[in-house]
């Protein structure tokens, strides 16, 4: 255990309590993204129809992860639900440290979850958390910048288009950086983007003997294309840039292109809380021709930790927020524009929905993500913008600490993927995968 875990750190639902049902109080520990944070704000209806309240720990994407590995894999017991993902799941689920969800109610209808996001949130083919939301990546852009630079975006474009257009948009003396992407540590931040990117140029983490492959003319020209791009056409400081530092950015008229999770396209495109809501366009991520786009796949789902006294109230608590209903729900709120993406076929099968403006390109995002297919070259693992075996999240979050080493000035592109390269292989070789 010590060794996983030091790899891994780095109509309604719901109607009534079934049965003469007991009011809990459940503990759910979550991510601080805006679906996440809206479903908080909904918590009363789960409330008024079970019982049962609600306390929450929402906490920034890194602390999430290390907080929620820490406690399952110590038995802990710190929460009731957890939120995790594609890359946590299976790997738990195989190790006896979730609850499986077999035997949800029929009204909840399991089998309308995306296949996509079902499998990778299975082991065994069991379900092993329920996706709260599922996503890929794209490009959202400045449609009055790009109609301004004298560009038009291609519905697939290539990295080449990408790094011109940015230079084309930006304007230092406006604030305004042609290209927002993600600089900051962490193997599931700018450890994510800049594996999902190294795809589409030829790149993987290891060969098929499970041999690091940072010493590869593939990666370099990742990292010299995007450190290149940034410090052109980039914000200052992106080495500590995430998911929400860019989101802000865009928000604010900052940034004339944005490539990240396809689930910030109801934000950006909320009046509310963008300036430039009403100019923004959507097209599928980069390539570079080489058969693999840029995109990755992921889902924000929740789990149940093995460790809980309160299996019943969760597994309500998880239909609820993950249903049909919940989906209604935010609909009759906010509007179909702010409903969690990506995680149920209905969805896409609804015409209300379809009108959104970015709802067939998150799909087709999603469905053009191949996570058993994900490189040029074959390579031994299950995975996007990770690779599915345990010490992945403890090597990636090294690496990518290694990477915004070179982000922020600190050191060369050659001088990080030498130590990417050790760090990696000598991880692998203790693990005794060589």
């Amino acid at each position: 255990m010590k060794t996983t875990l030091r790899a891994l750190l780095g109509a309604t639902a719901i109607c009534a309590v079934s049965g003469p049902g007991i009011a809990e109080t459940i503990t759910i520990a979550t991510v601080n993204n805006g679906d996440m944070i809206r479903m908080q704000g909904l918590t009363a209806d789960f409330t008024a129809k079970t019982g049962h309240e609600v306390e929450w720990v929402t906490l920034e994407e890194n602390v999430l992860r290390q907080r929620v590995t820490t406690d399952i894999s110590t038995n802990g017991g710190q929460f009731d639900i957890m939120t995790i993902g594609m890359y946590e799941t299976p790997i738990w689920g195989a190790n006896g440290w979730l609850v499986a969800l077999d035997d949800l109610s029929d009204d909840y209808d399991v089998d309308d979850i995306l296949p996509a996001m079902a499998g990778g949130l299975s082991y065994d083919g069991t379900l092993y958390a329920a996706p709260f939301y599922g996503e890929s990546s794209m490009i959202m852009y400045r449609t009055d910048l790009m109609e301004a630079a004298g560009l038009e975006m291609p519905e697939a474009p290539t990295w080449e288009f990408i790094r011109q257009a940015a230079a084309a948009m930006t304007d230092r003396d406006n604030e305004i950086n042609g290209i927002c992407l993600r600089g900051k540590a962490g193997w599931g931040e700018g450890g994510a983007f800049i594996t999902a990117m190294s795809n589409s140029f030829g790149a993987r983490w290891f060969d098929m003997d499970w041999n690091a492959q940072f010493d590869t003319q593939p990666w370099k020209d990742t990292l010299e294309f995007f450190v290149g791009m940034m410090n052109e056409s980039g914000p200052a400081g992106y080495a500590t840039n995430g998911f929400n530092e860019n989101l802000s950015l865009f928000q604010q008229g900052k940034c004339g292109m944005w490539i990240d999770a396809t689930v910030a396209a109801s934000f950006v495109t909320n009046p509310n809380d963008s300036t430039v809501a009403d100019s923004v366009g959507f097209a599928l991520a980069p390539d570079n021709g080489l058969g693999k786009r840029s995109n990755w796949l992921w889902a924000w789902a929740l789990a149940i930790p093995a460790g809980t006294q309160k299996v019943d109230a969760a597994k309500e608590f998880i239909e609820w927020a993950t249903s049909k209903s919940y989906i209604e729900l935010v609909a009759e709120n906010e509007g179909w524009a702010n409903v969690p993406p990506g995680a149920r076929t209905s969805l896409y099968e609804n015409p209300n929905y379809m009108e959104v403006p970015f709802a067939q390109m998150t799909l087709d995002s999603i469905l053009s993500a191949d996570p058993n297919n994900s490189t040029v070259e074959p390579s031994p693992y299950v995975g996007v913008q990770f690779a599915a075996i345990p010490e992945f999240a403890g090597i990636a979050t090294e690496v990518s600490q290694e990477f915004s080493a070179v982000y922020a000035g600190q050191q060369t592109i050659d001088e990080a993927l030498a130590k990417a390269q050790a760090i990696t292989n000598d991880a692998m070789e203790a693990a005794g995968y060589r």
